[in-house]
C-alpha cells in the first residue's frame, strides 16, 4: 500500500512570533523553522503501519520555499521513502494547498492519504477536508486511532462527546490529533541516509494549479497584554468584582 503523507515548514512551537512592524505578517527574520507538530505525528503513523507491513511505500510532500526540503528530508530520516517539493515563494492557502495535493495524488495513486489536522500557524483545519472533497475520497478526521484492514481503514475521531469510529473504504484521506501516537526523534545515521533518498522539485504550474489567492490579510497584530491577577480578601469581595468590575455576574 503506498501512503502520501503531507507536511509543513512552520515556526517552531518553542519560539515566541514576533509580529512586522507594519502589521502585515509575521516576522520570519532569523526565526526557527520545524515540520509542523501534527504532520510530524502523520509522519510516524505513516512509518509505524510500513513497520507493520501494512504500507509498502512512504511518499512525503511539502508546499513552500526550497528551503522547505529541511523538513521533507525529516520525514525521510523517520522513516519515510522518498519526497515532493512543490516549490513556491507565493504564500498558499487552505484551497490551493489542496488542489496541488489532489494534483499529486492523481499523479502518485496513493492508497492512504494522511495529513495533520491543523497547522499550528494558520490553524485553519481545512485542507485535509478539502482534499477529500476534491479528490472524491472518503475522510476520517482527528484522528486518535487508525488500523488499516484490507480495502478498509478504521478511523477512532475524537468529537465533542467523546469517541466516534468510522470505516472508510480505500483510498481515503485521514487527518491526525494529537493523541494518535508520540513521534519519534530521527537517529544520525538515518538522518545520513535521508541525504540520499530522492527528493522531486515540482511548480505548480507543473500540476496544473494557479496560486490564486481567495482571502487577504489586512492587518496582523500582538494579542493584548493580559493585566495581573489581584488577591481578594474574603468572597464578598470577589463577587463584588466579578459583578461591578468584571461583569461577568
Amino acid at each position: 500500500m503506498k501512503v502520501l503523507v503531507a507536511v509543513k515548514r512552520v515556526i517552531d512551537y518553542n519560539v515566541k512570533v514576533r509580529v512586522k512592524a507594519d502589521n502585515t505578517g509575521v516576522d520570519l527574520t532569523n526565526i526557527k523553522m520545524a515540520m509542523n507538530p501534527f504532520c510530524e505525528i502523520a509522519v510516524e503513523e505513516a512509518v509505524r503501519l510500513k513497520e507493520k507491513g501494512v504500507a509498502s511505500e512512504i511518499i512525503v510532500v511539502s508546499i513552500g520555499p526550497k528551503v522547505a526540503q529541511e523538513q521533507i528530508r525529516t520525514a525521510l530520516a523517520l522513516g519515510a521513502d522518498r519526497g515532493i517539493l512543490i516549490e513556491t515563494e507565493e504564500e498558499v492557502q487552505s484551497l490551493q494547498a489542496a488542489k496541488l495535493l489532489k494534483a499529486v495524488v492523481d499523479e502518485e495513486q496513493p492508497q492512504l492519504v494522511i495529513l495533520g489536522k491543523q497547522s499550528i500557524d494558520s490553524d485553519n483545519n481545512q485542507t485535509g477536508q478539502m482534499l477529500a472533497a476534491l479528490a472524491g475520497m472518503p475522510q476520517g478526521t482527528f484522528a486518535s486511532e487508525v488500523v488499516v484492514d484490507g480495502d478498509k481503514v478504521s478511523v477512532t475521531r475524537e468529537v465533542d462527546g467523546g469517541l466516534m469510529t468510522v470505516a472508510l473504504n480505500l483510498p481515503a484521506v485521514v487527518t491526525t490529533d494529537l493523541r494518535l501516537n508520540e513521534p519519534r526523534y530521527a537517529s544520525l545515521p538515518n538522518i545520513m541516509k535521508a541525504k540520499k533518498k530522492p527528493l522531486d522539485v515540482k511548480a505548480p504550474a507543473d500540476l496544473g494549479v494557479e496560486l490564486k489567492a481567495s482571502l487577504a490579510i489586512t492587518k496582523v497584530e500582538e494579542p493584548p497584554v493580559r493585566s495581573a491577577g489581584i488577591k481578594v480578601a474574603d468572597v464578598a469581595e470577589l463577587v463584588d468584582k466579578l459583578k461591578n468590575e468584571a461583569k461577568v455576574i
